[in-house]
C-alpha cells in the first residue's frame, strides 16, 4: 500500500499526486487539513517533524520534501524526469528549483500571513502573492526561452521542471497574477493539463 498524507491544495503534494499518477501508481490519500492546523498534530509531527505535507509511505519507507520524493520515484521507477546529459539534468533542476526554492517558500501561505500581519497594513495577502509570484514566474519564462525548451519545459517529454511548474501556475491564477506575458508557461500549462494524470491530480478534482 502506497500512502500519501497530503492537503488538496498544497501545490508540494499536488507536485507528488502528479508524479504518483503519471508513474501509474496506486495510492491511498489521507488528508491532512493544513485550514484547520492538522499539520501541527502529534500524529502528523510523527510522520513529518517539520509538520507539513506531504509525507509518502512507499517500498516500506516513509519520505517527506516533495523534491526528494519526485527523485525517489524517478530513480526507482525509472520516471525519466531528470533527462541525460548532465546539463540537460542540470537545465531541469534548476527550473524545478526556481518554483520550489524561490517562488514557494516566499509564497507560502503560513509565511505570507506573518508578513502580511508584521506590515502593519502596508501589504494585503492577495497582493504580497501576486508581488512575489508574477516575478517569480517571469524569471521562469525568461529561462524557458531556450532551443531546449519544447511542449515541455525540456523538450517533448514530461520532466520534474514541469511537475514543479504547474502547480505553481494554478497558484498564480488563484491570486489572479496577469500571465498574458507568459506564453512559454502557458503552453507548458496547455499541455500538462491534457493529461489525464494531471488533470486526476489538480486540486479542483480533488477539493472537499
Amino acid at each position: 500500500m502506497i500512502r500519501l498524507y497530503d492537503y488538496w491544495r498544497s501545490s508540494s503534494s499536488y507536485r507528488v499526486r502528479i508524479g504518483l499518477n503519471l508513474l501509474g501508481l496506486a495510492y491511498e490519500r489521507v488528508q491532512v487539513d493544513l485550514g484547520t492546523n492538522e499539520q501541527a498534530t502529534i500524529e502528523n509531527l510523527a510522520r513529518n517533524p517539520q509538520g507539513i505535507v506531504p509525507t509518502l509511505e512507499i517500498d516500506s519507507h516513509r519520505l517527506t520534501q516533495s523534491l526528494a520524493i519526485l527523485e525517489y520515484l524517478d530513480e526507482v521507477y525509472a520516471a525519466g524526469w531528470l533527462p541525460d546529459p548532465a546539463l540537460a539534468r542540470a537545465r531541469v533542476r534548476a527550473l524545478a528549483m526556481a518554483v520550489a526554492m524561490e517562488i514557494q517558500p516566499v509564497c507560502n501561505l503560513r509565511v505570507a500571513q506573518e508578513a502580511v500581519a508584521a506590515s502593519g497594513g502596508t501589504h494585503a495577502l492577495d497582493g504580497w502573492m501576486r508581488d512575489h509570484i508574477g516575478p517569480g514566474l517571469a524569471a521562469v519564462e525568461k529561462m524557458l526561452d531556450r532551443p531546449k525548451t519544447g511542449r515541455f519545459c525540456h523538450g517533448n517529454t514530461v520532466s520534474l521542471a514541469d511537475i514543479c511548474l504547474l502547480p505553481q501556475v494554478y497558484n498564480a491564477r488563484r491570486w489572479r497574477v496577469d500571465m498574458t506575458p507568459m506564453p512559454r508557461i502557458r503552453a507548458v500549462e496547455k499541455a500538462m493539463l491534457a493529461l489525464d494524470a494531471v488533470q486526476a491530480a489538480h486540486p479542483d478534482t480533488l477539493a472537499p
